[in-house]
């Protein structure tokens, strides 16, 4: 998420009353996860241990919990509290806004868009020429759609990050979804489909993209051109699908993990780490096709190795001890 202007950090530093370590003179121009940032950036980290991550990262401002040794051209701002200071930032410049109409008189729609009965469009959304949007469905807030776009009924776009805070007594505060979505041209996306906007970076669907009913996309995900999701994929959030990827039916895949372009994914698969691009995989944990089928051909000779490994035992306890060692 960018900001409207750049925030000075000695105005943020007076502002939340924090002490500031390293360059004073410079400004924040956005705010993001630490798996998005960029310079200018404000990112936040709470846990030691994650300290060095976080200042190592492209991000220009630091808010942390307890002083840390600042690299150069950085800022550092030491906080009781870093999440609550990152979140109201995104609260001041992504301030919540529930829809008061169908369409919001904030929304630019393109002449040719055909919008169908029952569509609700909130405030700040870009729907390209020639876009199709079809009964019933929900484009949330900061919503960017490109050209020649179709999206089935009962889809909806820019719902809620699925993004919780823990805190130490077990319970859970919600973050403020300051994210978008972006759907490029030439982008098909079927009926009953649900796609988070990032908690402070963008979920995108890449050009020429097409999408099967009852799909889920997670907050900030990346989606490359052209790649085809048969029904019911499930895209943990972070995740990063390069271009021509094709996922067949009832994919599922973990959060923050990359699938190389030109891979294959086939149906039921789980994948529960990275995959190279350009080869083939099934199965669940997902694993190269090839090696997983021999894997599962192997499995099944199981039971007949054990029969016959159980009559050679057998006939070994019955054969009794041999006549050397009866000598």
């Amino acid at each position: 998420m960018k900001f409207p202007q750049p925030i000075p950090v000695r105005d943020l530093a007076e502002r939340f009353q924090a002490q500031l370590i390293g360059d004073a003179s410079l400004s924040a121009t956005g705010i993001n996860e630490i798996h998005k940032v960029e310079p200018g950036d404000v990112a936040f980290s709470d846990a030691p241990k994650y300290f060095q991550k976080t200042l190592d990262s492209a991000a220009t401002v630091i808010l942390l919990n307890a002083p840390a040794e600042c690299p150069p051209g950085k800022a550092i701002l030491v906080v009781e509290k870093p999440f609550e200071v990152y979140d109201t930032l995104i609260r001041d410049y992504r301030p919540f806004e529930p829809s008061t109409s169908p369409v919001s008189h904030r929304a630019q729609i393109h002449p040719t868009a055909i919008i169908e009965p029952g569509v609700v469009i909130a405030a700040n959304v870009s729907i390209g020429a020639h876009c199709y949007i079809q009964a019933n469905t929900y484009i949330g807030e900061y919503t960017t759609i490109g050209d020649h776009v179709t999206i089935g009924p009962n889809t909806t776009i820019g719902s809620d990050a699925f993004y919780f805070k823990k805190h130490p007594d077990g319970t859970y505060q919600k973050w403020r979804s300051g994210g978008r979505v972006i759907i490029e041209d030439q982008v098909d996306i079927g009926a009953g489909c649900t796609i988070n906007k990032g908690v402070s970076g963008d979920t995108v669907i890449g050009a020429g993209s097409k999408l099967d009913c009852q799909i889920h996309i997670g907050h900030g995900v990346v989606v490359g051109k052209n790649c085809l999701m048969a029904a019911q994929v499930g895209i943990g959030g972070k995740t990063i699908i390069e271009d021509n990827v094709v996922l067949y039916g009832q994919v599922g895949i973990i959060q923050a993990v990359r699938i190389g372009k030109g891979a294959i994914v086939l149906a039921g698969a789980g994948v529960s780490k990275s995959l190279e691009g350009g080869k083939a995989y099934f199965g669940a944990p997902a694993e190269e096709m090839r090696e997983k089928y021999k894997e599962i051909a192997a499995t099944r000779q199981l039971p007949e190795l054990l029969r016959k490994l159980g009559e050679r035992a057998r006939a070994s306890r019955e054969s009794g001890p041999s006549d050397e060692n009866e000598k």
